[in-house]
């Protein structure tokens, strides 16, 4: 009988130590994704955002991105005149704001909201928040194959939409290539594909393509004269400046 409890105890200490560092691995190599993505002070850049329906039909977009740090974002669309100077600004806690030209003025985005495509495009008001991924989601290492880590991604309290967010990281370079979303339903609604390529000391997503999967559509964007380390202040990611 002592034996057996032994052996039991064994197995348990040995699993939990599994756990213990299966956890401190998901949550080493998440910390490296985010240092890969937010690593410059600042970045602006311009964006080609191309939407594609079902039948491959294209519609052209342009639009400017200005990022502070790793949690203020200003994303400003420059054309068609449709869609000229629609904007959306994220900040720290959660704060969110959308500038409509027509309306002459900003307004916060609730939380319930975010799940709301943004301008069409088939990136949600969540998709474009400026957070960490490690602030907003519990990692889980799920398998190491080829030269990708699959991480399981829960979100952390009952702000997001997905239920889980599944993301293949770059092992050499620890960047994403791929991300799948999953609904509270557990189905996979949408993925995203990354293109990533070096600009100076920092890698740049290149390409965002993100698909619709029950809507068959899709929206690629495409970054350009990207500029790291310019010296933007708080003040250039404001309220005042989202409607300038």
């Amino acid at each position: 009988m002592i034996k057996i409890q032994t052996v039991v105890l064994t197995a348990l200490i040995v699993a939990g130590s599994i756990f213990s560092a299966n956890a401190q691995d998901a949550s080493a190599i998440l910390k490296k994704m985010d240092d890969v993505m937010y690593s410059p002070k600042d970045m602006t850049g311009k964006n080609k955002i191309i939407l594609i329906d079902k039948a491959n039909k294209q519609e052209i977009r342009e639009a400017t991105i200005q990022q502070k740090g790793n949690d203020k974002r200003i994303f400003r669309f420059t054309a068609p005149a449709s869609q000229s100077g629609i904007a959306v600004l994220s900040l720290p806690d959660d704060i969110m704001y959308l500038y409509l030209p027509a309306f002459g003025k900003e307004r916060r985005i609730a939380t319930s909201a975010k799940n709301q495509n943004f301008a069409g495009t088939d990136f949600s008001y969540e998709d474009m928040e400026s957070v960490l991924f490690s602030v907003k989601y519990t990692p889980k290492l799920v398998k190491t194959e080829g030269n990708v880590y699959t991480l399981e991604l829960t979100p952390i309290g009952d702000k997001s939409d997905y239920s889980k967010v599944m993301v293949q990281v770059n092992r050499t370079d620890y960047y994403p290539e791929l991300m799948e979303y999953y609904d509270k339903g557990n189905t996979k609604v949408k993925e995203a594909k990354y293109t990533f390529k070096k600009i100076g000391n920092y890698w740049n997503a290149a390409e965002i393509e993100m698909t619709d999967l029950k809507k068959n559509h899709k929206t690629k964007m495409q970054m350009s004269d990207v500029k790291y380390d310019t010296g933007l202040t708080d003040d250039d990611l404001t309220v005042r400046k989202l409607k300038q």
